[in-house]
């Protein structure tokens, strides 16, 4: 188990549309093998993230919550797994669907939302990615990658990120002090 640390990254996005923004930007740079360990509390914006990062990878299936199924296998130029694990006594059934198996898939992303419910489970490389709600929409994205595969995602997705204004005027991507 690779302990907390603190994050590599701090972004803020001002509502669901700049995460799915977020991580569609993520999806054009996320490479095979990729698991990103997705935390944060109901209705902090994990499937949002989903969504949006199954758009990056050029997805055209509907996302949704596995929160009933305990994955969702989505199509698009890398093949996307989608997990929950949000009770903890599902443990055992994660590991009975083959969950844990499901994670090292070297040719998929694995994006597994309540994570820290399985934490022991997950591999010791994996991008952790922490949704803080700092209001009705805003949210702070806290991002720790712990191996070399998760380091390069998390460096091409920061050298990815727009300097440049939205339309609106509001800045792009907003970066935690």
């Amino acid at each position: 188990m690779v302990p907390d640390a603190r994050p590599t990254a701090e972004l803020e996005s001002a509502d669901a549309d700049a995460t799915e923004r977020l991580a569609a930007l993520l999806g054009r740079v996320a490479l095979p093998g990729l698991v990103l360990a997705l935390e944060g509390e109901m209705g902090a914006g994990k499937t949002t993230f989903v969504r949006g990062l199954a758009r990056g990878l050029d997805s055209p299936d509907a996302v949704s919550s596995p929160t009933y199924t305990l994955m969702h296998a989505y199509r698009g130029r890398i093949p996307l797994k989608h997990f929950d694990a949000w009770m903890s006594a599902r443990e055992g059934a994660f590991l009975a669907s083959g969950g844990g198996e499901d994670l090292l898939d070297a040719d998929a992303i694995c994006a597994l939302e309540w994570s820290e419910e399985v934490r022991d489970l997950l591999p010791d490389d994996r991008l952790t990615l922490r949704l803080l709600p700092l209001g009705p929409e805003r949210r702070r994205l806290e991002w720790r990658a712990s191996g070399p595969l998760s380091e390069r995602v998390l460096r091409a997705f920061l050298e990815s990120l727009p300097e440049e204004a939205e339309p609106s005027g509001e800045p792009a991507v907003e970066r935690s002090p």
